[in-house]
């Protein structure tokens, strides 16, 4: 064998390694799945819940995958977990592979449907949960036509009974639900501060009204928090008030007030006030004409079986 073909076989030998060193390292889907349960909800045994599998399996998977990769993802605190700035990036990928893995899966297992689908949401459920949601379904069902709307509530509902509005998620109370709502799931609400107002309730509620970032009246968060307040004989003040889930964390961040958000959306810059008064669940669910055309039938039954999934 010539000097030439020897380095030729080398080469080809060099190649078939790393094609099986790039097999051995394919990334499967569970793991991806696993954190993003963990980025969701900032919690290995919230994780390990969502995906069933106990605190230390989730752990373990995450270490073998920042190995995988040689990248850290996750910062661990002594208060919470956060995405390194690899982390960020390995997110958005995470989410296109899950996201196109379940529409393979959805596109090939349903039937095929068509037609036209108004739907509606609250602005910071479309943000956080929708597009991933809506993009698998819009994949598997490339003849249905979406139109989604973005607004609070109260006009949401006001919209469905006026016949503007096929299907929509609402936000409400277990105690006052909706007639015909179907719960999706229950939000946990905390109390969030920027680090330079993040104290004691005591401390906080001393002196003057507590200022407070909320959404327009009526809103269920608002009502829980005002209403917690009543409970602990806390005067407050509406200091910042916007429909936007964004203004009112941009609000917050800028320090001028306290504000009661989902647990699994506090945005990373705000503190989580672990010792203020509790709040009650809000529970999400999903409220539709009550004779859904097809298309219309095929989402909710798609949104109602990835949030069980979760």
């Amino acid at each position: 064998m010539t000097v030439f073909e020897k380095r030729n076989a080398k080469f080809a030998c060099d190649l078939s390694d790393n094609r099986v060193n790039d097999m051995m390292h394919d990334v499967d889907t569970t793991v991806l799945r696993t954190f993003l349960a963990l980025v969701e909800t900032g919690s290995f045994s919230r994780a390990g819940a969502l995906v069933g599998r106990s605190q230390s399996a989730v752990s373990e998977q995450i270490r073998k995958l920042e190995e995988m990769i040689g990248r850290k993802l996750i910062e661990r605190t002594t208060r919470r977990l956060r995405l390194t700035a690899e982390g960020e990036q390995f997110l958005q990928h995470a989410r296109a592979m899950v996201a196109q893995a379940d529409a393979m899966l959805a596109r090939f297992r349903a039937p095929e449907i068509a037609g036209e689908v108004r739907f509606g949401s609250p602005e910071d459920f479309a943000s956080a949960y929708l597009p991933d949601i809506l993009g698998v379904f819009a994949a598997a069902h490339p003849s249905v036509e979406l139109h989604v709307t973005c607004q609070l509530t109260l006009p949401l509902v006001e919209d469905i009974e006026a016949g503007g509005q096929d299907l929509i998620i609402v936000k409400q109370d277990p105690e006052q639900r909706y007639p015909a709502a179907r719960p999706l799931w229950r939000e946990r609400l905390v109390w969030v501060a920027a680090p330079a107002l993040a104290s004691g309730f005591a401390e906080a509620s001393r002196g003057r009204p507590l200022p407070l970032v909320l959404s327009p009246s009526p809103c269920v968060y608002r009502a829980q928090a005002t209403r917690s307040l009543a409970a602990a004989g806390v005067t407050w003040s509406g200091v910042f008030t916007s429909p936007s889930f964004a203004g009112q964390a941009a609000a917050v961040r800028a320090g001028l007030g306290y504000a009661v958000m989902p647990r699994a959306m506090v945005p990373a810059e705000l503190v989580v006030l672990p010792d203020w008064p509790d709040l009650a669940e809000v529970e999400i669910a999903l409220l539709g004409q009550s004779r859904l055309p097809p298309a219309a039938a095929a989402l909710a039954g798609f949104i109602e079986a990835r949030v069980a999934r979760r």
